[in-house]
């Protein structure tokens, strides 16, 4: 798997809140030419469960067509049940995913057997290799460690972006999957720079959004073990890291965008626009880089 910063591409609006396909097209040519190593659409950042499976799948045909052969794909497919998400890695496939990345069944909370049981059947299933994607403060279950190391051996499951914010939850990902050809990503931009520090293969990120050659930078210089030149782009942007999640993901990233005059628009119910307050701080940071 091709290791770096992915991001997690938000899902830009129009004024009445459907799908802005010319939008989107913007924001995915972004990305390609500030040389993001991948694009993750449809996980909370993208706000998969806002939209219909008919747009859900507009999505990735739309980043697909501007991006294919320039940047890896890795759509989530974001399901509650294995048939669910066998029909969508069929589709993605179909429209040109690189990867599947897997959200951990939510609202249904299995058991960490159920979890080895859907990912071993979607990854036997899967024309492409998939990847874990745990985020246990969205799913309410979270995908130990020692799990992860079991399903790192099949040959078909080749990394993990893990929400989780304790490194030594990640420490020991690291640890038990030594040796096997398996990558471990931070769903977190304020951990990118410590993951790789101790072995990890990088991030997929929200601030990639506003600052995707940050990012691309930031990761590539830490995996190619110029580690002082990566910590100071990670404490230069650490506020703004830690900024874009201000409220519940994406509203900050969206705002963000909106405030650099890029396409983003608003939010469907229940999601509410990012509060006056944070904005301003959010705006501030912004001004500080240089972004607004």
């Amino acid at each position: 798997m091709v290791k770096g910063a992915y991001t997690l591409l938000i899902t830009p609006f129009r004024q009445d809140l459907s799908l802005d396909e010319e939008g989107l097209r913007t924001l995915v040519q972004r990305q390609v030419d500030a040389g993001i190593h991948g694009i993750a659409p449809l996980g909370v950042t993208g706000e998969n469960t806002m939209m219909t499976d008919t747009e859900v799948y507009r999505v990735v045909e739309i980043i697909a067509e501007v991006a294919k052969g320039k940047v890896k794909l890795a759509p989530d497919a974001c399901s509650t049940s294995l048939w669910e998400a066998k029909e969508r890695v069929s589709r993605f496939v179909d429209l040109g995913a690189d990867y599947i990345s897997v959200f951990t069944p939510y609202f249904v909370l299995p058991k960490q057997e159920g979890l080895i049981d859907f990912y071993t059947k979607l990854a036997d299933f899967s024309p492409v290799p998939i990847i874990l994607h745990n985020a246990p403060e969205r799913t309410g279950v979270d995908l130990l460690p020692e799990t992860t190391g079991f399903l790192a051996k099949h040959p078909n499951i080749i990394g993990i972006k893990d929400g989780n914010k304790k490194l030594d939850h990640l420490a020991k990902i690291l640890q038990l999957t030594r040796g096997d050809d398996f990558c471990v990503f931070t769903g977190k931009d304020t951990t990118a720079y410590p993951l790789i520090s101790f072995g990890g293969a990088g991030t997929f990120t929200v601030a990639g959004n506003i600052i995707p050659e940050i990012m691309r930078d930031m990761t590539a210089l830490a995996l190619n073990g110029k580690m002082t030149e990566a910590a100071e782009i990670h404490y230069a942007y650490y506020d703004l890291f830690e900024a874009l999640r201000y409220e519940s993901n994406p509203m900050a990233a969206k705002m963000a965008l909106n405030l650099m005059g890029l396409p983003a628009g608003g939010h469907r119910s229940p999601l509410t626009p990012l509060s006056e307050e944070k904005t301003k701080k959010l705006k501030g940071f912004m001004q500080q880089k240089g972004l607004v």
